[in-house]
């Protein structure tokens, strides 16, 4: 059995148990602590696009028992980060946000939505490059920026997946980067990194990390440049191997990155169930000096079928764990993760190229470093914030408990909860007992899915998968 119990956590608690991360060169480091860090992250959006419901005050984040379950059974996981694709800045996210913070998990969100008008085009980009749209990605960083746990910002997913995307929508890409990044210096107390994730499509892969990482000449704090890159990536099925997989392509192909590299979204559903055999050659030698880690796709099972999950409707919201969900936690407890994640930092051979053609190899890629103008209006959102202001802060707690009925893949019931960390904690894999479920941590340092026009299916790096 995968769990019985878990210790019940009570009592008011203002947790801080994560600091939060910086960048320095290809790497996200702690620092407290001075060490590297890797992702191990879980995909999570709850009802897929559906999930995010604006006109019922409803999205991924904004009910605090819903969180509570499901980060109590990610704490149990091992995962340390989750990645959240459509928000509403204008929903209360504190509770959600204070529970990930109190498990030792980051949050990795994305700035755009399936809705019209709150992503770019992808078929033509410079049609939704305007005021009110990066008036809304704003106001994603606004309600986001004060939680210590939040990791950071994409500022598109998978907008650019055939050569004939690559040919318009890159500068766009990189001018949204720039306004988020130049509204967080203004308006935030702390730098928060801004990247982009990525369709693992190789004919326009590399050409799409060389354009976002590299700095512009003559510009001497270039703020369009990326500070992340991420792709998701299906290459890996079954019982793989690095070679088999083109893992190590990947790794040829990012070796000397300046920026941090990591797995947006993973794990390929057949054969099915999973068997995760990735796991230890992702955190393993070969690609840690490359990859920060990665996240898996996905927490709850939807029509797609990449579930570790299933959630009952909304007037029940019991969960059922399928077997994929202990494979995963067998898999991540083979980690020697003390040794993985108190790596010291290696920033010695970091050097930011400079954006020239020359970096550019894919025949009709974009290789114009010059970027769409800010939108009328925008310098003025800005130097004075979005109004209404969206606010965010860590609250306490007064009941860790899980509310909702949790059942194992053989049909046992367990209990769980959330296991507040101490300050400076993460949530670690190989640190949960598999009976106890208890979790101690450890001190460390168009075919987008964001396009209103995405289709409900799609095929991405030779496996289908739905939108979120």
């Amino acid at each position: 059995m995968l769990i019985e119990s878990a210790l019940v956590a009570f009592g008011a608690t203002l947790a801080g148990a994560v600091t939060s991360l910086e960048v320095q060169g290809s790497q996200f480091i702690n620092p407290t602590t001075q060490t590297a860090f890797q992702i191990v992250g879980m995909a999570y959006q709850i009802g897929g696009s559906a999930g995010y419901d604006p006109s019922n005050n409803k999205d991924p984040l904004s009910d605090g028992e819903v969180c509570k379950r499901d980060a109590a059974l990610m704490q149990v996981l091992g995962v340390n980060a989750i990645r959240v694709y459509n928000l509403d800045p204008n929903l209360n996210h504190d509770e959600c946000a204070s529970v990930f913070n109190a498990a030792g998990m980051y949050m990795i969100i994305d700035v755009n939505s399936p809705l019209s008008g709150e992503s770019l085009n992808s078929a033509a980009p410079w049609e939704s490059y305007y005021d009110t749209y990066l008036n809304r990605t704003f106001a994603i960083v606004e309600a986001f920026k004060s939680y210590p746990n939040t990791l950071g910002f994409f500022a598109g997913n998978e907008v650019i997946d055939s050569v004939k995307t690559g040919a318009t929508v890159p500068p766009y890409v990189r001018a949204v980067t720039r306004d988020l990044k130049n509204y967080i210096k203004k308006n935030s107390d702390r730098s928060i990194p801004v990247g982009y994730s990525a369709a693992d499509v190789r004919s326009v892969l590399e050409d799409s990390w060389n354009y976002f990482a590299c700095s512009i000449e003559g510009e001497e704090d270039d703020m369009s440049r990326a500070d992340m890159f991420a792709l998701n990536s299906y290459s890996w099925c079954g019982d793989s191997s690095f070679t088999e997989s083109g893992y190590d392509q990947l790794v040829a192909m990012f070796e000397g990155t300046s920026v941090p590299i990591f797995y947006s979204e993973f794990g390929c559903n057949t054969p099915s169930p999973r068997v995760f055999t990735e796991i230890p050659v992702i955190y393993g030698d070969q690609m840690t000096p490359v990859f920060s880690g990665g996240v898996v796709y996905e927490y709850a099972q939807e029509a797609n079928n990449y579930g570790l999950a299933d959630i009952a409707n909304e007037g029940n919201q019991s969960v059922t764990l399928r077997s994929d969900f202990a494979t995963l936690q067998e898999q991540y407890a083979k980690l020697d993760w003390t040794s993985i994640q108190s790596a010291a930092i290696s920033t010695s051979n970091v050097t930011i190229p400079t954006c020239s053609k020359s970096l550019i190899s894919g025949d009709g890629f974009n290789n114009n470093f010059t970027l769409p103008a800010l939108p009328s209006g925008v310098q003025d959102i800005i130097d004075n914030g979005v109004s209404p202001k969206p606010t965010g802060k860590i609250i306490s707690i007064s009941d860790y408990s899980v509310q909702y009925t949790i059942t194992d893949a053989s049909g046992s019931t367990l209990e769980v909860s959330v296991k507040p960390l101490a300050d400076d904690a993460t949530n670690t894999p190989g640190s949960n007992d598999a009976t106890t479920g208890n979790s101690t941590g450890t001190s460390t340092g168009s075919s987008s899915t964001a396009s209103a026009s995405s289709p409900a299916v799609r095929t991405v790096g030779g496996v289908v998968r739905s939108n979120v």
